[in-house]
């Protein structure tokens, strides 16, 4: 007669454990490198342990699936900070350099830093007074595994405070007391923090302008001495101040090239790549087109620019039909170069005041509206606008770029896309009525009394 067995008859009950028989000798087996990860894995404990800020660091890093292939190899050792440290103690600042989008590799050397392709339980490290063992950690560095003088084990700098705190047959977690840093990792960060030593993003404001000579503001003079002329002319004394409109971009410099504007706009594309999230922009104005050089004599000249920079997720956007077209790219750029220095201040403190600014453009003679909205400057109107989203990036005095969420196109084109059949039309008026020239006209009415000529004869 069959027992049941929690309302199972026995012949199910011993199905049952044939199949967890199966499934724990499986389990025993050391897992193929094309095997998916078990429950009991190494990487699950460390979702479910007292480690969750490294695991979404791990998860943010991309490195889910290289951690994946190997414990597939072999076993691993994982030192861990505790959230605590990587909530509290860690740099702010540190905290945002490693999860902007440019950094992605430094996020990922950093983690591999704390991982040990081996297995290496409390029992492992040195006894005291011993040399400290060297291994070498996923990121081909080297981590030092020590024993104080107190008894207390740690790696390198760091103390371990929860020796073997999660161990599973593919590896071993050990709780450390702070984050551990690679001397690359804080090369990079030193790099991006001292902006000082890197002339591409100095950051000075525009130059001064004397409201009364509306010259260049000079170094304060010696005060005037009694009795000595006045040091500004009558009219310049007399004449009004400048308008609350910024200040048109000074005319060109001569031949002389007293800019070196190929270097400052190899600086703030420089920049660009160095800030992150706008490789598409800089990789256009590089090698899709000849902007970059056109941009460096514009400057040379004396001009000053302004460059509403599109990030990657918005050049994402653009289909293929928008760039396949010859001249595409360099039409969509020139629209967001604007012929004056702006700064995210000036703007947005224009559009505040006056509602609605227009901007000329390189794409002559389309300008480009900007309006305030929710605290920062929106420019175009309906889908095809973009907010301010990166305010200056770059601001050298003569170039400035202002990074937007959005890919802008004159309010021409958007007609024209949406209506293909009336431009279509108008395109093919304008082929069958061609349009006599000034100069034909003239020449006709002149020559007319003196002798006929087939070509004034056409209508």
């Amino acid at each position: 007669m069959d027992l049941p067995i929690y309302g199972v008859s026995k012949f199910l009950s011993t199905l049952l454990l044939i199949l967890l028989l199966s499934a724990s000798s499986s389990s025993a087996l050391p897992p193929s490198s094309n095997s998916t990860i078990s429950s009991n894995s190494v990487l699950v404990a460390l979702l479910d342990s007292h480690y969750t800020e490294l695991a979404e660091l791990v998860e943010k890093a991309l490195l889910l699936q290289t951690l994946e292939e190997s414990v597939g190899r072999h076993n691993i050792t994982i030192f861990a900070p505790r959230n605590e440290a990587l909530e509290r103690q860690l740099d702010p600042e540190f905290k945002r350099f490693l999860l902007e989008p440019g950094n992605l590799k430094s996020l990922q050397t950093l983690l591999m830093f704390h991982i040990i392709p081996k297995r290496l339980g409390s029992h492992d490290w040195p006894v005291l007074k011993a040399k400290p063992a060297k291994h070498t950690t996923l990121c081909n560095d080297h981590l030092h595994l020590i024993t104080k003088s107190s008894g207390k084990k740690a790696v390198d700098s760091a103390e371990i405070l929860r020796p073997d705190d999660v161990i599973r047959p593919d590896g071993v977690i050990h709780g450390i007391e702070r984050l551990l840093i690679p001397q690359s990792v804080q090369e990079d960060f030193n790099r991006r923090r001292n902006l000082r030593s890197i002339s591409a993003v100095l950051p000075e404001g525009a130059p001064e302008v004397d409201p009364r000579t509306h010259r260049l503001k000079k170094p304060a003079a010696a005060q005037v001495p009694v009795g000595a002329p006045p040091v500004l002319p009558i009219f310049d004394a007399m004449s009004p101040g400048p308008s609350l409109a910024p200040a048109p971009a000074p005319g060109p410099g001569g031949p002389h090239h007293h800019f070196d504007g190929e270097s400052q706009v190899k600086d703030f594309i420089q920049t660009l790549l160095l800030y992150g999230g706008y490789n598409e922009m800089a990789d256009i104005l590089v090698n899709l087109t000849s902007l970059a050089t056109e941009m460096g004599r514009l400057v040379s000249e004396g001009y000053v620019l302004t460059v509403l920079a599109p990030n990657d997720e918005a050049m994402a956007k653009l289909t293929t039909d928008q760039l396949s077209e010859p001249g595409a790219p360099e039409q969509i750029i020139y629209y967001h170069i604007i012929p004056e220095y702006q700064t995210e201040e000036s703007m947005y403190n224009a559009a505040r005041r006056f509602g609605k600014i227009k901007y000329d453009t390189l794409r002559l003679p389309h300008q480009v509206i900007a309006q305030e909205a929710d605290g920062s400057v929106k420019f175009g109107s309906g889908d095809g606008s973009a907010y301010l989203f990166d305010p200056d990036i770059y601001t050298d005095g003569r170039i400035s770029v202002q990074g937007i969420d959005g890919v802008l196109f004159p309010e021409e084109e958007k007609e024209s896309v949406a209506k293909p059949t009336t431009t279509a039309t108008a395109s093919v008026k304008a082929v069958t009525q061609p349009r006599r020239g000034k100069l034909m006209e003239v020449g006709c009415r002149l020559f007319g009394a003196f002798a006929q000529f087939s070509t004034c004869d056409q209508q």
